[in-house]
């Protein structure tokens, strides 16, 4: 069973970055849709960004776009989420998600699609 656990938040002015790193385990990355969500509380979870397996090609969510980038390092077994000029709405607790490549041909920001979770990772953008 794929385990992932997130780190890289915390606290950070408007404007400023963050990295979110996912740490996977039980099995080869390189198999899997990876995806970065985010929840605040009284919203449903939230699709961020996403990398598909087969060719490393990306989907954001409108409101990340050109500041947010999803990448992984599959000797390291870890995908990031690279966050710059982060605003007050950004903030939330981030989860890393894995699905397996053949559920379908291309990654996608439905929260129904994954199977896999980490524990979540807080981030709060405040002056």
């Amino acid at each position: 069973q794929l385990q992932l656990v997130e780190s890289g938040g915390g606290l950070v002015q408007p404007g400023g970055s963050l990295r979110l790193s996912c740490a996977a385990s039980g099995y080869d990355l390189g198999y899997y849709h990876l995806a970065w969500f985010r929840q605040t509380p009284g919203r449903e979870r939230e699709g961020v960004s996403c990398i598909t397996r087969s060719d490393g090609s990306t989907t954001d969510t409108e409101s990340v776009k050109g500041r947010f980038t999803i990448s992984r390092d599959i000797a390291k077994n870890t995908v990031y989420l690279q966050m710059n000029s982060l605003k007050p709405e950004d903030a939330g607790v981030y989860y890393c998600a894995g699905t397996p490549y053949y559920r379908s041909a291309r990654c996608a920001l439905r929260e129904s699609d994954y199977i896999y979770w980490g524990q979540g990772t807080q981030v709060t953008v405040s002056s």
